[in-house]
C-alpha cells in the first residue's frame, strides 16, 4: 500500500470501491510523472509493456466493462487481429492524451456506478471463449474486477518505472506531492 485509501462514509461500498479503484488508478498515473513520450512508450524490462500502453489499455479496459455493463459494445472493439495494438500507442496517440480520456472513463465509471440502482444488479459476460456461457455478473463484481485488472497493471507500472530510472512508487507519491 502506498496510499491510504479514506472510506467516504462508514458502509458506503460504492464510495469504498470507488476509492480504491481510484487509488489503483493514481499508481498508474504517477509512475509516468515527469517521463517525456519516449520514455513512457520504452520497454525497459524483459516485457513488452510500456507505461503508456499500459494507461492506453486499462483506459481501455475500463471504459468496455463499463459499456458492456449499461449493454452497448465497448468503444474500441478488439479482437485477435487488433489485440496487441491495447498495449502500445499507435497513429496520433499520446501519453497526454491516453490520461485525458482515461479521466473521462473514470468520471463515466463513477457516474455509472453512483447511479445503479443496486451493485446487486447484473449483465450478460461477452460471448468470448474466455468467458463461461450465459454468465451473468453483478456491478460489484465488475468493481472488484476493475480494482483487480488495475491493481495488476499499477505493479507492471512500478517495475517498469523503477527500471527505467530508479524511482519507485513512494518517490512517485512524494514527487506528486510537490517533492522532489
Amino acid at each position: 500500500m502506498v496510499t491510504h485509501v479514506r472510506a467516504e462514509a462508514q458502509g458506503d461500498e460504492r464510495g469504498a470501491l470507488l476509492s480504491f479503484l481510484a487509488e489503483q488508478r493514481g499508481g498508474i498515473r504517477r509512475a509516468v510523472l515527469g517521463l517525456t513520450e519516449e520514455q513512457a512508450s520504452s520497454r525497459p524490462s524483459a516485457s513488452e509493456l510500456s507505461l503508456a500502453g499500459l494507461v492506453k489499455h486499462v483506459a481501455e479496459v475500463e471504459q468496455g466493462w463499463i459499456a458492456r455493463a449499461k449493454g452497448v459494445p465497448p468503444a474500441v472493439p478488439r479482437d485477435r487481429s487488433n489485440w496487441h495494438e491495447c498495449f502500445v500507442l499507435v497513429g496520433d496517440e499520446t501519453l497526454p492524451g491516453q490520461l485525458a480520456y482515461w479521466e473521462q472513463v473514470a468520471a463515466e465509471t463513477e457516474e455509472f456506478i453512483r447511479s445503479a440502482p443496486s451493485l446487486d444488479d447484473t449483465f450478460a459476460l461477452p460471448d468470448e471463449p474466455w468467458f463461461p456461457p450465459d454468465e451473468r455478473v453483478s456491478l460489484r463484481w465488475l468493481c472488484l474486477h476493475l480494482i483487480r485488472e488495475t491493481a495488476r497493471h499499477a505493479g507492471h507500472a512500478d517495475i517498469i518505472r523503477e527500471s527505467l530510472d530508479g524511482r519507485t512508487a513512494f518517490e512517485l507519491v512524494a514527487l506528486e506531492q510537490g517533492g522532489s
